[in-house]
């Protein structure tokens, strides 16, 4: 495309004279905002990406991929778990009893939400059973309970501590309801890696929760995984046939929509925004090669006289902008890949150095700040780029090859 003549003069003009500076200050700070550009939105594209994916991971591990709503409470939910197991589709299916308590340690008391589920059930779910366990399932029977890592750490408690939960309209009696409590012996300390149901979750025996909350052999809703996300709507629509009315039957998609959908116009948003930063760039390029043609203008009249035609011209300075672009490019996506894979690293670098949190968990949901690259992503911020940098270089390497040979000249 480019002849040896148009890449020699073009990289020439590039290392122009100590007076122009790399083509000009304007073309250096242009190719920095390119760089600088492509990197942040880079970093913030894969950072709403990994927090988009460590989301569904956390919600999706925790709630299941297809949710059957038992209403106000089911008995006989046995027969339910047997017909949602039997479509093929279904790879577990789990029975919950979900209630809420008050947690007191040590004078310390707090509301949490009660799970009951059985022991192989918590074994199998990959969000609960994970490396951050501390204690085990093994012995989950009985009056023994499971908290969250951030509940453990508020109240200092440990695993062979006991902990009350407290149920404020427990017992019945003639004079109304009375509390109700029953002390538990912590088995095991686990650690989602999200903040609310770190700070807010305990597990119980499903047949203890049953018995603790006066709830004979009922559960609220069943949970289901699938071996196929994508199948969701299939089955959803089998068990809307199998299964009576009074079932509600959603899937992962309903129960945290509008998390989801937050968060996707949030990636859009900043998309946007730090797209006019290459933008910017761009219009930066323009200046720095209108005032290269401006300063090269007797140069362009002496090539013209020597025999290079308009379109050596114009292939001359497009080459010179388009360096600058494809440069910003390329160390802009190299600096935004590694951010975006060593983020965690540099943030815990950043808050040693600063002395304060720069991720709080309370605020972001997650204990640790995600990053997930998608390269696709990657390939359309390079192109964006690119593309933007090559329509600013094409009107001032037009107006270059416009020139008046014998008019500039006598300039």
């Amino acid at each position: 495309m480019f002849n040896l003549f148009e890449r020699t003069v073009a990289f020439r003009y590039l290392r122009s004279p100590r007076q122009e500076g790399f083509v000009s200050v304007i073309a250096g700070f242009s190719f920095i905002g390119i760089a600088l550009g492509v990197a942040t939105l880079i970093i913030v594209m894969a950072v709403m990406n990994g927090f988009r994916a460590e989301l569904y991971q956390k919600l999706v591990g925790m709630r299941g991929h297809v949710m059957v709503m038992c209403g106000a409470s089911q008995q006989n939910w046995e027969d339910t778990l047997e017909i949602t197991k039997a479509n093929e589709k279904v790879e577990f299916a789990y029975p919950v009893l979900e209630k809420q308590a008050i947690a007191t340690f040590h004078g310390q008391a707090r509301g949490v939400g009660v799970l009951g589920m059985r022991a192989s059930d918590l074994l199998q779910r990959p969000a609960i059973n994970n490396e951050n366990l501390k204690g085990s399932f093994d012995k989950f029977e009985g009056k023994k309970i499971a908290i969250g890592s951030r509940i453990a750490h508020s109240i200092n408690a440990h695993i062979g501590q006991n902990i009350t939960l407290l149920l404020p309209d427990g017992a019945k009696t003639p004079f109304g309801s009375m509390p109700k409590q029953a002390t538990f012996e912590i088995v095991a300390i686990f650690e989602i890696g999200m903040h609310e149901f770190d700070k807010s979750m305990v597990f119980l025996p499903l047949d203890t929760a049953q018995h603790f909350f006066n709830c004979d052999n009922t559960i609220n809703h069943i949970d289901i995984f699938l071996k196929d996300l994508k199948t969701s709507k299939l089955v959803i629509d089998d068990l809307q046939q199998k299964l009576p009315p009074a079932f509600e039957i959603v899937d992962w998609k309903h129960s945290d929509s509008q998390i989801f959908q937050a968060v996707q116009v949030e990636k859009n948003v900043m998309f946007i925004i730090l797209t006019l930063i290459i933008i910017i760039a761009a219009f930066n390029v323009i200046s720095s090669l209108i005032m290269l043609v401006k300063d090269k203008t007797r140069d362009i009249a002496i090539l013209r006289t020597m025999g290079a035609s308009k379109g050596n011209i114009l292939r001359i300075f497009f080459l010179t902008g388009s360096c600058i672009g494809i440069g910003g490019t390329a160390i802009g996506m190299l600096l935004g890949v590694g951010f975006a894979h060593n983020i965690e690293k540099i943030r815990k670098l950043v808050e040693k150095l600063l002395g304060t949190e720069l991720f709080n968990a309370e605020v972001y949901f997650l204990s640790k700040l995600p990053a997930k690259i998608i390269w696709d992503e990657v390939i359309l911020v390079a192109a964006i780029s690119l593309i933007l940098t090559f329509l600013a270089t094409f009107y001032p390497a037009y107006r270059a090859s416009r020139l008046d040979p014998v008019e500039a000249l006598r300039l």
